[in-house]
């Protein structure tokens, strides 16, 4: 029986030319274990988020996905979050909770399962996974790979038909991520539950696999049993990622059944006649000057905590490719934090030679603008040099894109490059593979070799490190207990070293790298296609965008004006000494229900609430920053961003709710269903003047304008109403003369504030709105 059936399945992010899914047809059926790889921004991770509703991406999607027999977009959220588990690439971003048994029964909390089922199962889950002995420790204090043993354990209490997991080992140590992928294949024999697997590292994928799904370009070229992929992607970029012994199978030409594990190609290898084995490689070290060099250095994060770098020393000659590696948590990341200048060392020295840019290993760190490109230009404004880099990068196609929005692999490219537009001496990476396909890390190795600067490079890829450093050391402990040039260094080693080392070891001495066992056979090492990028054309038609119409809200604006100006004269006229009282509390429900209904027909999305939400936030936390200086407040500029950015409705809510919410702390009386209208109408109106939030003066002047006018008009009359009897022409134009002076200032305030947050405000906000497809979804 199938899991999932897709039937020609398309997708396009908004604003994007190109589809990300090209006719996917698929059939998943139940208990296999499949692995989907690719190159970076070929469409697994947005096949994957497709295959579970609520995570699926904004944009326009044609084609049909069924789970088991049913359309998948018929699952409530609550049979998604029992049915289909997905793990995601950072185990931080999923981690909701402090402690690691409330982080494991959050999900079935949050379904208001019985607690004796919930005890029960955790219990379960506990010793399965082998958590039960750090079962009350803090979420931050745990490994990296115990973070993400704990974000898989936590879906799989939820008792899950299928369980997806989007490239779940790329933050983890060879050791830890061939640990949890391991522990998914034991979940796969012994509970049959469907795994889906996208993954870089397929040296230990493909022996747990049933199928391999090989992407391209958003379309499938390869859908087969692990040992027959080889044979069809031979001519294909992601040969190069396939594992070592179906490489080196493939390169020697022979016949028979191709291995796939080392076990298998160790096996395979002994019975192969006429193997070289006086194979040996002249490694030598730099003898150029030093470009950096760390003296005893001792550092700890804080005075009373124990030291995270313990004697620390080394030399790292110019020019040279220095590659540091070891399990997680033992200081490799604070090394880099301390060559780098971020933090300082309490003992020891550390002496540097040139410039130096660092890659960190969150690459988004170093994003601040709305596309690619604007992003580049931060760092150059020599657009040829731009255009070069871009080309090296292989980023030239997504210029345009906003750098979130790219793939965990593409966001590396893009943010290498922009490290690499600062024209450093040293470059530090941290993790500089992490993300990135076969194929491209290649280019990056070509990328390296040919910078006239010296590279000290943090990584857990094994492999990377053998083929492309000049010298490895092993970090344990916060210092480093060897370094040699890479054959040397990982000759011997069981467990920090490469596949192709463990498959040849005793058979072909010294092969460490598939190359040398591919040459001891006599084998055509397969040439490397490293040509720079071209820009990918648009096509012709464009892809059509999802539009809405800007939903209107002047009928419901209309009867609530009628209704409160009604209320007003009915209590000037007709009620005595405590009509404020009254018309305070009909204003209240005559200014919000008419809006609420009206925003509720539509049926709002939970993502506008919360940034509605977040809208109100800011606004009432700047009143309250701002409370010293009287009239200078921000809440007026908050709520005509709001209003020209997501509609009149929706800036009538936020500038009515953050009255009423700020009013809490500064106090609440007759005139807060009086501040609620005028704010309200002020969020309405600025929907009206959605064309002004790209021009920053005329939105300050009408912002000026919209609160001497409006905020100031309807205060002034308010205090008459509230606090005078029989109310004439001559109270109104005294309070609007008296007031005037503190219009004028709130007026200037609201334009003060909109200069310097609405351009960066509105930016992000028509960002939210084309990415998550809510007010409208367009920009």
């Amino acid at each position: 029986m199938n899991v999932f059936t897709i039937d020609n399945l398309s997708f396009s992010y908004p604003g994007q030319s190109e589809y990300a899914l090209k006719n996917i047809s698929l059939n998943i059926e139940q208990s296999q274990f499949i692995t989907i790889c690719g190159k970076s921004g070929c469409g697994k991770s947005t096949l994957l988020h497709c295959l579970k509703p609520i995570l699926t991406p904004h944009g326009i999607r044609d084609g049909a996905i069924k789970f088991y027999d049913s359309d998948i977009s018929s699952l409530s959220q609550s049979e998604q979050a029992k049915k289909i588990g997905f793990v995601a690439q950072n185990p931080d971003n999923s981690l909701v909770t402090d402690k690691v048994w409330h982080e494991l029964v959050f999900g079935l909390e949050s379904l208001s399962m019985p607690k004796e089922e919930i005890r029960i199962r955790a219990a379960e889950t506990a010793s399965f996974f082998g958590i039960q002995t750090w079962f009350h420790k803090n979420v931050n204090e745990l490994s990296g790979g115990q973070k993400q043993l704990l974000n898989l354990a936590s879906v799989m209490i939820m008792q899950p038909d299928v369980l997806i997991l989007d490239e779940p080992t790329s933050l983890l140590d060879p050791i830890a991520a061939h640990d949890f992928l391991e522990t998914l294949s034991k979940i796969n024999r012994e509970t049959g539950i469907t795994v889906i697997l996208a993954e870089h590292n397929l040296d230990d994928a493909f022996p747990i696999s049933d199928r391999i799904i090989v992407m391209e370009d958003g379309k499938i070229i390869a859908d087969d049993i692990p040992k027959n992929i080889g044979e069809i992607i031979s001519d294909n970029d992601m040969y190069d990622a396939m594992p070592v012994p179906v490489r080196v199978f493939m390169s020697a030409n022979t016949h028979g059944e191709c291995p796939v594990t080392v076990c298998e190609g160790r096996k395979w290898l002994k019975n192969q006649p006429n193997i070289k084995k006086d194979i040996s490689f002249d490694e030598t070290v730099l003898s150029s000057p030093i470009a950096a060099e760390l003296k005893n250095v001792w550092f700890r994060y804080e005075k009373n905590q124990p030291d995270i770098i313990k004697g620390l020393s080394a030399k790292i000659h110019q020019g040279e490719l220095y590659a540091i590696v070891g399990g997680n948590g033992t200081g490799k990341t604070t090394a880099l934090s301390l060559i780098s200048g971020i933090n300082k060392p309490y003992r020891g020295r550390i002496v540097t030679n040139g410039k130096i840019a660092s890659l960190p290993q969150n690459p988004q760190s170093l994003f601040i603008k709305s596309t690619v490109f604007n992003d580049l230009s931060e760092v150059s404004d020599n657009k040829k040099l731009i255009e070069r880099i871009s080309n090296l990068c292989e980023i030239s196609h997504l210029l345009n894109r906003h750098p979130y929005d790219l793939s965990g692999g593409e966001q590396q490219r893009a943010a290498l490059a922009k490290i690499l537009l600062t024209e450093p001496q040293i470059i530090l990476l941290d993790e500089p593979t992490k993300g990135l396909d076969a194929h491209f890390k290649i280019k990056l190795a070509e990328i390296l070799k040919n910078l006239d600067a010296t590279i000290i490079m943090v990584s857990h890829d094994i492999e990377f490190c053998a083929e492309y450093a000049d010298r490895c050391a092993m970090f344990f402990d916060g210092a480093i207990i060897s370094d040699e040039p890479p054959r040397r260094f990982f000759s011997g080693k069981n467990f920090y070293t490469t596949s192709a080392d463990r498959m040849a070891r005793n058979i072909i001495p010294n092969a460490v790298l598939t190359e040398d066992i591919i040459s001891a056979l006599g084998g055509k090492i397969p040439s490397r296609k490293t040509t720079e990028s071209v820009r990918i054309p648009i096509p012709k038609k464009p892809i059509p965008e999802q539009r809405q119409k800007r939903k209107s809200g002047i009928i419901p604006m209309l009867i609530s004006i009628v209704l409160i100006l009604l209320t007003i004269l009915a209590g000037v006229f007709w009620l005595d000494d405590r009509k404020y009282y009254i018309i305070s509390l009909l204003i209240i429900p005559e200014m919000l229900i008419p809006f609420a209904l009206s925003f509720e027909k539509r049926r709002p999305q939970a993502s506008e609430l919360a940034v509605l939400s977040v809208m109100c936030a800011i606004a009432v936390a700047g009143r309250g920053a701002f409370y010293m200086l009287p009239q200078f407040k921000p809440m007026a500029a908050v709520t005509i961003i709001t209003g020209i950015c997501f509609g009149g409705e929706s800036g009538f809510l936020v500038g009515a709710m953050c009255m009423l919410v700020s009013n809490f702390l500064f106090g609440q009386g007759p005139w807060t269903p009086w501040q609620m209208l005028a704010m309200g109408l002020i969020g309405f109106v600025s929907g009206a003047f959605y064309r002004l939030k790209k021009r920053k003066l005329p939105l300050c002047i009408f912002g000026a304008l919209a609160t001497v006018i409006i905020y100031g008009g309807i205060m002034n009359s308010a205090s008459v109403i509230m606090y005078q009897e029989n109310p004439n022409i001559k109270m109104f134009l005294s309070y609007y003369i008296s007031g005037f002076p503190f219009d004028v200032i709130h007026g200037c305030s609201t334009a003060i504030f909109l200069y310097f947050i609405s351009m960066p405000m509105i930016e992000k906000a028509d960002r939210i709105k084309m990415k998550y497809g809510i007010f409208g979804g367009t920009a």
